[in-house]
This record gives C-alpha cells, structure tokens and sequence, in this order.
C-alpha cells in the first residue's frame, strides 16, 4: 500500500510579506501590521520583530515598545484575501484534495498526483517555486505521511524552507521534541503532562494509555497516538464553521449601556453578512464581553428558527446583553457569536411578519451593493458607531 504524502504550506509572515511585495522601500525594514492606536493587535510582524519578542495577538502598545523604529502598517484586508485565493486556487491545480485551515496555510494529500507530478518533494519545490515567481512571495513547507507531522515539519522549515520526515523517520523527529510543540497541548494540557512528569513526546509515547485517560480523559489517548506519529485524519476538502464571530476592543473601557448596545448592532450585522455570504443559517447566538481586569463571561441561546438576519442576530444578542446589566466591571471588549450553523437551504424559515421580510430583503440588497461595489460601506443607519 503506497504511504500518503500530505504537504502542509503555510506562507512566510503573510500579511507583511504582502505589503512588501506592494511597497519595496520597505524590504529589509522591520515591520509592524495592525492598527497604531487604540487597543489594538499586531497581526503580523516581520521576523526582525518576532526575534524581539513581538508575535500576533500582542496589544500594539506592547509590541512598538519592544522595536520603536519598526514600520506599523495598517493592514489590507483585501489584499490579503485576493492573494490567499490565487494561492489556493494554484494548489487546486495540483490536487482537488486541499484542506485550507486559514488565509494563509493549507494541507495537501498529493498522494495521487505524483504518478503526473512527480514526489511530494517535486511537487513541493514546484508550490514554492510559484509562489516566489508569480506572487513575489516565499511559503514554507513540510512533507511527511500525515497531517500532524507535515504541520510540524513545516513549523522547523521556516522561514522559507523545505522539510521532509520520512515514514520511517517519524518517531525519531517527533520523540526529543517537548510536549508544549504538538498541535492540541495548550498551556493547560502542558501543564498536566509535566505534572505527570512529561517533557517530551517520546515520554509521551511510553506512557500507560490507562494514566493519560484518567488524567486527559480521551484527549489523553488521541495525543498518544500523536506522539507515536499515528495520524489517520483525512485531508477535509470542506471545512463546515461552526461558528461566525465578531468582536471589537474599546479604545477605552466602557460603563454606557447604550454605547455596547450599539456596538453588538454592527457586529450582529457584520456576522448576518458573513452568514449570507457563505450560505449558512444560525441556530444560536452568543456574545462575549471581556472586562477591564481581563476576566471574561459569555452567554448564549437557542433560536426558535434558524436564521442569517442580522436583525433577529441582533436582537438575540441585545436580549443577552441586557439580563447582564447592571454589568460587573468597565467592559474593554465585546463580541457577537452566531453558532450551531446549517446551510441555507436546510429548514431557513420565513416569517408572516411583512416587516421583517422587508428588512431581510434590505439586507441581501446591502449585501449585493457591497460585492458590486467592494469599496463602498453599505450599512443600516442605526449601526453606526459614535464616536468613542
């Protein structure tokens, strides 16, 4: 039986690498994506950066500390988004059989494709030479049976780079690396191996199946078949959401009802957007709110019909809100949630209210206004936010 071979690409500091592609000057600058001001994160940062201490998620006001004479670049969506596709739609080229995890990573199972194409490492070297040829920029890859390990190998390949863990190989690259390296050890899991007195993954794979369990619970077994190499999961072509969100931090901490009630009015018409755009329906809806002491609370329910209403999202969300005030603390960030999603099609129900058919017709007008015109900001005059 032929051994998979799973390719896992994932672009070199995607977004920075964009905006240098668009604005040579800049190439060998260190540089900053996100927003200058306010509460917000770095998106992405050049590696110069990152060798400070910089890394995506970090508050801005952290991050331009660490490296003062770095260049902050506010981020282009749109850029990013039209590069991904190209990039995605080259590796549907080489495979139908591709796994996009984000805007910038993908996995590939050319398991078929190299009696055409060649070995996986071929294929690879033609992805990275395309990239750099036709888009002005690097990606790094990693090849190995499974996606677990192609992950990881694409992890030590970076920047720029290529790496290969053969089948028979597998063991010996995973067993020195420490636990905190495998994909689903977060801190708290980390934490409960090196409480059991695991460092590495190699102690990880000797470890009795019975103690993981009743430590980890089944978690436990599935990461020692990780740390074994044992990695079964097919490459997905289609990856459902389970969930749409969007969420905003407040320049400053907010105590005004009003004020967060109008902020979770545009984010619920953000998801409702992003719902119509991608086909799907909601069965829930949930919000979060992260205090000014960085504690967090969210809340959520069931929707008596599915549906892609930001109007109905919104008002869910309100409702939510609303049996939480008086709130506990100053809020610095809130976030709208639309979850259990279906497809459209399935079992979307239309309401005998003429007004709220009306309003649901002005939303996917909006919608098609925004795809004909993408610069344009179509959006209901009660969303928009005041000034803070």
């Amino acid at each position: 039986m032929t051994e998979r071979a799973i390719l896992h690409v994932d672009m070199d500091a995607f977004f920075v690498s964009v905006e240098l592609r668009d604005s040579p000057d800049l190439v060998g600058k260190p540089i900053i994506v996100g927003h200058p001001s306010g509460r917000s994160v770095v998106l992405s940062a050049s590696y110069d950066c990152r060798a400070r201490g910089i890394h995506s998620a970090m508050p801005m006001s952290q991050a331009i500390p660490l490296m003062p004479e770095a260049t902050v670049i506010e981020p282009s969506h749109h850029k990013y988004s039209e590069a991904s596709a190209q990039i995605m739609a080259y590796f549907h080229t080489l495979t139908p059989l591709v796994e996009q995890v984000s805007v910038d990573e993908a996995f590939l199972d050319v398991t078929g494709s190299m009696r055409m194409l060649g070995g996986p490492v071929q294929i690879a070297q033609k992805i990275r030479e395309y990239i750099r040829a036709e888009m002005g920029l690097t990606a790094s890859v990693g090849i190995a049976r499974n996606k677990f390990v192609a992950k990881l190998a694409s992890t030590y390949a970076k920047p720029d780079g290529l790496a290969v863990i053969a089948p028979e190989r597998t063991e010996e690259f995973l067993h020195e690396l420490p636990v905190s390296k495998m994909w689903g050890v977060g801190k708290r899991t980390a934490d409960q191996l090196h409480a059991l007195g695991i460092e590495t993954v190699g102690q990880l794979a000797t470890e009795p199946e019975t103690r993981l369990i009743s430590r980890l619970g089944e978690h436990g077994r599935a990461l020692r078949l990780l740390s074994r190499g044992i990695d079964n999961r097919p490459v997905e072509v289609s990856r459902d959401e389970k969930s749409i969100s969007s969420e905003h931090a407040f320049a400053v901490d907010i105590t005004e009802p009003q004020v967060l009630e109008g902020e979770l009015l545009r984010l619920s018409h953000k998801v409702g957007q992003r719902l119509r755009q991608h086909g799907k329906s909601a069965n829930g809806v949930g919000i979060k709110i992260k205090y000014k002491d960085f504690s967090g609370i969210t809340r959520s329910k069931a929707l008596a019909a599915a549906t892609d209403s930001s109007t109905k999202i919104s008002e869910s969300a309100l409702a939510l809100l609303r049996k939480l005030t008086p709130l506990a603390q100053p809020v610095r960030l809130i976030g709208v949630r639309a979850e259990r999603l279906q497809d459209y099609e399935l079992g979307l129900q239309f309401s005998l209210d003429p007004r709220e058919e009306k309003a649901r017709e002005a939303e996917r007008i909006a919608d098609q206004i925004g795809q004909k015109f993408p610069q344009s900001i179509v959006t209901p005059a009660r969303f928009l936010r005041p000034k803070e």
